[in-house]
């Protein structure tokens, strides 16, 4: 089922940020592909592919790099949504390069799909290239990614040492449960005489006797000495 009771903030508009940094040939390109995108759905599989060469890349905020903001930008432009808009996505994203891959997912909360866009999050999710995941679990995953995988991407995150802060929707998805699958995870740490990741901390704080249930009298003590419940200095 879908999750209804999170409502991450959707990403910023692309369009202000890129008219700042857009010389006006690339500006000129973005402006003339949207429309061709708009008026020829089918346009949008020779334009995305285009988009760094002709926009080019690099930061443009804190969501976006240039390119995934232009990308975006084409994207948004689709006059299609549910089912047509899902199956052309998909096929950006399924013969996209990573980089094509990183803007479809980054996009999704801006376009029509509802839940059509699930499978493209899950199989970012099944992968191993860690832009990729940060990329899937933005605010489309944290409205729309069922809990009990919500809650194993977020484990995922962990092992693959992804910032929890990048992860959208966590301060309202984050439940018992989770606390519960992260302090196994901590205590599996302690035991083996390894550091448990500070973004962790919060989590389990907020449910200690879930902690306290899962690691026992016996390495109460470590954890302490660990710092996962006291406060941060």
């Amino acid at each position: 089922m879908a999750v209804t009771n999170a409502s991450p903030s959707p990403p910023p508009d692309p369009r202000p940020a890129l008219a700042g940094v857009l010389d006006p040939a690339a500006r000129a390109w973005l402006d003339g592909g949207a429309a061709e995108v708009a008026a020829e759905p089918g346009a949008v599989r020779r334009l995305f592919p285009a988009v760094r060469r002709d926009c080019g890349r690099g930061r443009l905020t804190p969501y976006w790099t240039v390119d995934e903001a232009a990308r975006a930008v084409l994207l948004t432009a689709l006059p299609l949504s549910g089912r047509a808009l899902a199956d052309e996505v998909s096929r950006l994203h399924r013969h996209g390069d990573p980089a094509e891959q990183r803007a479809v997912l980054r996009t999704l909360p801006l376009l029509d799909l509802g839940d059509l866009a699930l499978p493209l999050v899950r199989e970012a999710l099944r992968g191993n290239d860690t832009t990729l995941i940060e990329a899937a679990l933005g605010p489309y995953a944290a409205a729309h990614l069922p809990d009990a995988e919500y809650r194993q991407a977020v484990l995922k995150c962990v092992f693959c040492e992804i910032p929890l802060a990048r992860v959208s929707g966590l301060d309202t998805r984050a439940d018992r449960e989770l606390a519960r699958m992260l302090a196994d995870f901590a205590h599996e740490r302690i035991v083996a005489g390894r550091d448990v990741p500070q973004d962790v901390r919060p989590l389990l704080r907020a449910h200690p006797d879930v902690v306290d249930a899962v690691v026992g009298p016996a390495l109460k003590d470590a954890f302490t000495e660990a710092d996962v419940l006291e406060e941060e200095d």
